[in-house]
Parts: C-alpha cells; sequence; structure tokens
C-alpha cells in the first residue's frame, strides 16, 4: 500500500433519505410536528464511496437503483462526486430504496429503512466489478448478507484488503467475515456481533478480542460515538478521543469515518494517523446536516486538523 491516490470498491446501498427535522421523536400513537424536511442523497454504501471520493479516493461502486426518479438523482449526484457509476445497475422490478429519518433538536436519529434494488444486486454484479484493480473493497450491511460474504471470500482471494462496516446492526456468523482486514462497528453493532454491551474501554476491549478471534481481522476499531474510536491490534489496544464539535446530525458519521480509515490505510498503511484523520472527518460531519451534504473535503479536513494542532 504506498503512497498514491487509493483505488476503492464500494459493494453495497444506495438510499434516498427522506429527512425530517423535529424537536423530538413521537412515542406509540402519538403526533409530533416537524418543522422542517428534505430528500437527501444516503444508503451507507453511496455514502461512504461519496466520503472517500471527496478525500481524493478514486472509488468505484457496485450496487442497484430501480429505474425510477429517485435512482436517476442518486447516480447523477454518485457520478458528480466523482465516483464511478459503470457498475450500478438499474432495477426493473425494484424501487429505489429508502429511507426515513426523524432527526431530533439534539441531533440524534433514528433510521427506517425500505431496501427496494439493494436487495436485487447478485454474485455477477460483484465479480464484474472486481475483474479490475483495487486497493481496498468497503462493505456494509444493507446490502443481502449472503452478497457481503461472497464479496469477502472474492475479494480475499485476490488479495484486496477488505474493511467491513458492520451496520446496521445484526446478528452475524461472525466465521463467515473471516477474510476482512477491517471491522468497525459502532458500539450498538459490537453488541449485536458480540453481546457484549460496550460502554467504555474494558467492554470495547472485550468485544474487540471476540471479533478479531472469530473474523481473523488485522484491525478491530470501534466507533464509540463522541467517546471517539478503540482500535484493538494483535492484543495492542488504544482509544483515540473525539474531537470536541457541537453535533447538529449525526447521520453519516460512522459512515464517513470507515470511508476514511480505509482511504488512509490504501494510502500509507498507518492504522493510527488513519483513525485520527477518520476522527476528524466524524466530527466535520456530525457538526452539519444531512448524509451526504455533511461529508467534508480532504480540504476542510486540513483545516480541521491545522486549527486542532494535529499532523497528519
Amino acid at each position: 500500500m504506498g503512497n498514491k491516490k487509493a483505488r476503492i470498491l464500494v459493494v453495497g446501498s444506495i438510499n434516498m433519505d427522506l429527512v425530517m427535522n423535529l424537536e423530538r421523536s413521537p412515542d406509540a400513537g402519538e403526533t409530533v410536528l416537524g418543522y422542517e424536511y428534505s430528500y437527501i442523497p444516503g444508503g451507507k454504501g453511496a455514502n461512504q464511496a461519496v466520503a472517500a471520493a471527496r478525500i481524493n479516493g478514486d472509488v468505484t461502486f457496485c450496487g442497484h437503483v430501480g429505474d425510477d426518479s429517485n435512482g436517476n438523482i442518486l447516480l447523477n449526484d454518485l457520478n458528480d462526486n466523482g465516483v464511478d457509476i459503470s457498475y450500478i445497475k438499474k432495477d426493473q422490478g425494484f424501487q429505489t430504496g429508502l429511507a426515513v429519518i426523524p432527526v431530533e433538536a439534539n441531533g440524534q436519529n433514528r433510521i427506517m429503512v425500505f431496501p427496494g434494488a439493494n436487495h436485487s444486486i447478485t454474485k455477477e454484479d460483484v465479480d464484474q466489478a472486481l475483474e479490475r484493480d483495487y486497493d481496498a473493497v468497503m462493505l456494509q450491511l444493507e446490502i443481502p448478507i449472503e452478497i457481503v460474504f461472497y464479496t469477502i471470500e472474492r475479494a480475499h482471494a485476490k488479495e484486496i484488503p477488505v474493511v467491513l462496516d458492520a451496520g446496521p446492526s445484526m446478528k452475524l456468523d461472525l466465521s463467515r467475515l473471516k477474510g476482512v482486514y477491517i471491522i468497525s462497528p459502532n458500539e450498538t453493532e459490537a453488541q449485536a456481533l458480540t453481546g457484549v454491551l460496550v460502554d467504555g474501554d474494558k467492554t470495547a476491549l472485550e468485544a474487540s478480542k471476540i471479533l478479531a478471534k472469530e473474523t481473523g481481522a488485522q484491525y478491530v476499531i470501534i466507533k464509540m460515538g463522541d467517546k471517539g474510536a478503540f482500535l484493538y491490534e494483535g492484543g495492542n489496544y488504544k482509544m483515540f478521543p473525539a474531537y470536541k464539535v457541537r453535533a447538529v446530525d449525526t447521520t453519516a458519521a460512522g459512515d464517513s469515518f470507515t470511508a476514511a480509515v480505509a482511504v488512509k490505510m490504501a494510502e500509507h498503511g498507518h492504522v493510527e494517523k488513519a483513525i485520527e484523520y477518520a476522527n476528524a472527518v466524524g466530527a466535520i460531519c456530525v457538526s452539519r446536516k444531512g448524509a451526504q451534504p455533511s461529508l467534508p473535503t480532504s480540504q476542510e479536513v486540513a483545516k480541521f486538523m491545522l486549527e486542532k494542532g494535529i499532523s497528519n
């Protein structure tokens, strides 16, 4: 992994996000009035692709949209952000994925996802995309799990490092993730995968040991929100505190963090520097509204890190 533009393949989800801002989410049977809504390009896969492209990654995307207006808008948006969309298919039989996201005044969100065309991606799609050479393959869990397992297996066979963002939260047979290079869940996702309630360094270490042992991952990086990121590597561990910012909207923060780790690891292979950089990307992301609109450029990250006195 030399110092060059990182070639990244993202295999994943593409959604249109319907975001509504409101004081707080309603309880069952309750109506709460929102004060603003917007349609914003999203989906964990697409968020990661745009995040990686904005920090100078050379990004190719493999996925599906529906043959509808949302699909067209999302394809154009990815293309405008410099993502290669040659391996994205328009699917006649499915609607484009949709996420409905109420965002509360304190920046917390809840996300409801209709997968649609994201669930029609095939092994053949993955094989076609993998005919090219890449420095890393990025995955999330918003596409069928068998496709995730298959992509890990095929990329590993081609000796391409696999970076798995283990969201959304689900229980998995961890042995099927053998071949991942980096696995990066948040606290909730780590608990779903390991059964360990992650609420600090001690429990993060416990969960990390299980993940490393069961998946064989070189690096386990647990995203712990405003606490920061926890790195586990071969028995050693370290906490990287988050940079203090005012959180406006946490949507896509985890996606942007993992994308930044993948790009920086492909560029220089230094995991601690990659996490410091990714923490800066995540911090900028949570200080802005929306998924993809909040993703920073490399210039914005460099300025942020300079202001915080971090060399990278």
